[in-house]
């Protein structure tokens, strides 16, 4: 686990006293999580999230960023920007995930 943490962009949401969500990218602007909990929904968390991995990615100089969308994230991450990069690929488990893309401004 330190050495996945050291290799990524990790970046932690607080509601109150209590993390609420967390979020990461690699180096190469690969976001490989995006959660946020339950109760945490639909309160800004993830969008929040979301835009600080973008607004790091820029810092990096990453031209573009790249995710897997689970079919219940993707009209989220389309609300923000993100377009299909390809068909549908078997992901974690039984999950099909979608490969998505935003290009980001320098």
């Amino acid at each position: 686990m330190q050495r996945w943490i050291r290799e990524h962009h990790v970046l932690v949401a607080v509601l109150g006293l209590e993390i609420s969500g967390v979020a990461a990218m690699t180096s190469k602007g690969e976001i490989t999580l995006n959660y946020v909990l339950p109760d945490a929904r639909l309160r800004g968390v993830s969008k929040a999230l979301l835009q600080a991995l973008e607004l790091r990615a820029q810092q990096l100089g990453i031209p573009r960023l790249k995710l897997q969308s689970t079919a219940t994230a993707m009209r989220f991450y389309r609300a923000r920007g993100y377009t299909a990069s390809g068909p549908a690929t078997k992901a974690f488990g039984v999950t099909m995930g979608l490969p998505m893309e935003k290009r980001l401004q320098q």
